[in-house]
């Protein structure tokens, strides 16, 4: 009786001794990757361990009160020191999470001021030890290899409550527009000719004067590469001598932050680079190496039965996000309608803040014919919460250049060209940045934007909604947010405040 209480013991105790971190971990495998095999145990892994930081929530009050032009704090931003003191990690996190990695003999590590991340290289066997129930295989697309692990991976209780996540487990990066799809989409698809959108046309759209150029000394604005692409600098050079030429500019980049990669430039990465520069002409640039192109999404939850499935960072309520349209007629500066790629819809993970539900919950009493409520969640974070054109973007990438490339990747540079613009007259004027737009974007209610009215996006394909996802309304709706920029009106709006 004994013996068979110790057994007990020893295989009870060795169940519980590791759970999941996340309960919801995308262990699928996208369709347009390959996966080749298993790795060698000895081969090396570089995994990002993501340490609970403290004070979230007191850290998220900060943020609304600097961003609400209705506070005696607005505009006080933190500094990054005074953020690192807030959040970082406490010391018994960081000593319980060295100490099991250290247990495993995982000691090169690097981390940041913050504290709350640390990337550290392995062999696959210790990672695999680590993180009971992987098992990772090499998967390569277009020419691209991948390490990932396509089951869920668990973490010793000790350390549960200490971290969030394992980055470099699972997920894989979303696939750049390629230049062939480009052109053969556009040949295929017998779309009319369009005379396309460069520089001079968006700022001729959103009003924007030769005058309308960067000036102040302290400002700067900054491009993030996610998906592994470069840009190149000859790229960027023969893009503002064929389509700068109208306003003063600048045609090299002031900063890059890690490593530029060699060989081709990447078509997303030189679209960024382009009109962020051409839109927020003339102000210094950083490169750090962006809503996504579907819609509503789709995810299929059983056979005929589905859901739209937002996407991230899209949906989060902490990001300004931006939607896409087009031009009614391809031959005009004209108005604008819903470009049917414009990402939009409602978050399952992030509840609706605040300072949108008025807006939301105006949309979605307004409007006839929505989706079914099965494929929404109408109380989660809405986007996006402002849109610009999406489609028919000439770009210079390998020293060619190209028509007909369309996403938000170029819309969301076109915006934050625009609010980097407004900063700098901020500065000149002695106010503080915007920092983060969303509360005092949605108080304007529209003041400042061209608002888009026409079309819907696309959604699932089946016979309950036949692909089409959420439609434009006036005032917000879940398809071009609050509308396209008027700059002269926005510059107005957000300079002559407080």
């Amino acid at each position: 009786m004994r013996i068979l209480l110790v057994f007990c013991v020893i295989i009870c105790s060795s169940l519980v001794l590791s759970e999941h971190l996340e309960s919801d971990q995308d262990i699928l495998i996208p369709e347009d990757w390959t996966r080749v095999g298993r790795i060698a145990p000895t081969e090396k892994l570089e995994l990002t361990f993501a340490l609970r930081q403290q004070n979230v929530d007191q850290l998220e009050h900060l943020l609304l009160q600097v961003s609400d032009p209705e506070s005696a704090q607005y505009g006080k931003h933190l500094t990054l020191e005074e953020v690192t003191a807030l959040v970082r990690p406490s010391q018994l996190t960081q000593k319980v999470v060295h100490h099991w990695l250290q247990s495993h003999g995982v000691t090169d590590c690097q981390t940041i001021l913050t504290q709350d991340f640390l990337q550290c290289t392995m062999s696959t066997q210790v990672a695999e030890a680590l993180l009971p129930g992987i098992e990772f295989h090499r998967y390569v697309r277009d020419g691209i290899s991948l390490v990932r692990s396509s089951s869920a991976y668990q973490v010793h209780e000790d350390v549960l409550q200490h971290l969030d996540f394992v980055g470099g487990v699972h997920r894989f990066p979303p696939k750049g527009q390629d230049l062939n799809e480009v052109l053969t989409k556009r040949r295929q698809s017998g779309a009319k000719f369009h005379l396309g959108n460069t520089p001079a046309t968006l700022r001729s759209r959103y009003n924007l004067t030769a005058a309308d150029v960067g000036s102040a000394q302290n400002n700067s604005q900054a491009v993030a590469q996610f998906l592994e692409q470069f840009y190149h600098p000859a790229d960027l050079a023969e893009f503002m001598m064929l389509f700068g030429r109208g306003f003063q500019h600048l045609s090299k980049i002031d900063r890059v932050v890690g490593v530029q990669g060699a060989g081709k430039a990447g078509l997303e990465a030189s679209l960024d680079v382009e009109y962020i520069m051409s839109t927020g002409a003339n102000i210094p640039t950083w490169v750090f190496t962006n809503p996504g192109d579907s819609g509503a999404g789709c995810r299929h939850l059983t056979k005929g039965e589905n859901s739209f499935r937002p996407s991230f960072p899209a949906s989060s309520p902490y990001v300004t996000t931006v939607g896409g349209t087009s031009f009614k007629n391809p031959f005009k500066v004209t108005y604008e309608v819903t470009d049917y790629i414009s990402g939009g819809g409602f978050s399952n993970v992030f509840k609706m803040p605040d300072y949108q539900v008025g807006a939301v919950e105006g949309y979605l009493k307004s409007v006839s014919g929505l989706p079914p409520k099965t494929y929404f969640n109408t109380s989660g974070r809405a986007y996006p919460d402002i849109a610009a054109l999406s489609d028919n973007y000439w770009v210079v990438t390998d020293r060619v250049p190209i028509p007909w490339v369309s996403g938000t990747s170029a819309s969301t540079p076109v915006v934050g060209g625009i609010l980097s613009l407004i900063n700098d007259r901020r500065f000149l004027k002695g106010l503080p940045s915007l920092g983060f737009l969303n509360p005092r974007l949605y108080q304007l209610q529209g003041q400042g934007l061209f608002d888009v009215t026409d079309g819907c996006h696309l959604s699932c394909l089946d016979e309950q909604v036949q692909g089409q996802g959420f439609c434009a309304a006036p005032s917000w709706d879940p398809v071009t947010g609050w509308g396209t920029p008027n700059y002269p009106a926005l510059l107005a709006a957000l300079v002559l405040e407080k």
